[in-house]
């Protein structure tokens, strides 16, 4: 008979601080609390806690600097020459937004079967915000609760696959891979839209609509799609008059 084995504790608490980051508990670039406040919340000692750390080190998924510990930013290796790969290519933004419409409108299903009270409550509290910054004439507080609410849903699934894959193209996003969001919102009509459906998304989540929640998302990004079509072409036919007005530049001089 094989002896049981009794797991080492450093072992444990490192599963333990893994599986908070598969979770989305504990999040991408995120600092740690303090050593000694972090040994104290996980009742070990610092030594254990020091171990634990290690490993999770090794594996990639913390990363220890003067400043203190942070949750490594463990998919950028990946994502920054994808950014590269991706970036200023016509068809990319067609691409993203067809592949959002398949994984949002999912995700919202999902979500509105699974959230739980304190994930719809965070929903809730978002779509606040989102209201609360929509009043103001800059539109960068809205347009960063906008890509805050698209991760509440993600959470709200409780798929981890799906959370992880959507933060990092929200990550991409938010350097304008895509497309230019501040621009977006900057368009005649389009932030009183995008309000609208995004408070529809999020009530629908919270009121446990599945059906109704995947139908809102599929319009926000259909509308979202369509305007960033629009500011592309606007932007192309302006470049072509620009190369009109120019057009001497390209030809002879008659002397």
């Amino acid at each position: 008979m094989q002896p049981v084995e009794i797991p080492k504790v450093a072992d444990a608490v490192a599963d333990h601080i893994e599986r908070l980051i598969l979770e989305g508990v504990l999040r991408p670039g995120e600092k740690l609390a303090a050593e000694r406040d972090l040994a104290e919340k996980l009742a070990v000692s610092r030594p254990t806690l020091r171990d634990a750390m290690a490993k999770l080190s090794e594996r990639g998924l913390l990363r220890t600097t003067r400043s203190g510990t942070f949750v490594a930013e463990f998919l950028s290796p990946l994502m920054a020459p994808l950014a590269s790969l991706l970036g200023d290519k016509p068809r990319v933004a067609d691409d993203y937004f067809e592949l959002r419409l398949c994984l949002e409108s999912e995700a919202a299903r999902l979500a509105a079967m699974r959230a739980t009270d304190m994930d719809r409550e965070a929903i809730r509290q978002c779509l606040g915000r989102m209201n609360e910054a929509h009043k103001l004439d800059d539109p960068t507080q809205e347009a960063e609760a906008d890509v805050a609410l698209h991760l509440l849903v993600y959470e709200a699934t409780h798929n981890v696959v799906l959370l992880h894959v959507m933060r990092a193209l929200t990550e991409l996003l938010r350097g304008n891979i895509f497309y230019h969001r501040q621009q977006l919102y900057l368009r005649a009509g389009v932030r009183d839209k995008l309000l609208q459906q995004h408070i529809a998304i999020g009530e629908d989540v919270i009121a446990g609509k599945p059906a109704e929640a995947r139908n809102s998302a599929i319009e926000h990004i259909r509308y979202t799609a369509e305007m960033v079509g629009d500011i592309r072409r606007d932007k192309e036919r302006v470049e072509v008059s620009l190369q009109r007005v120019n057009r001497s530049d390209f030809l002879a001089r008659h002397d």
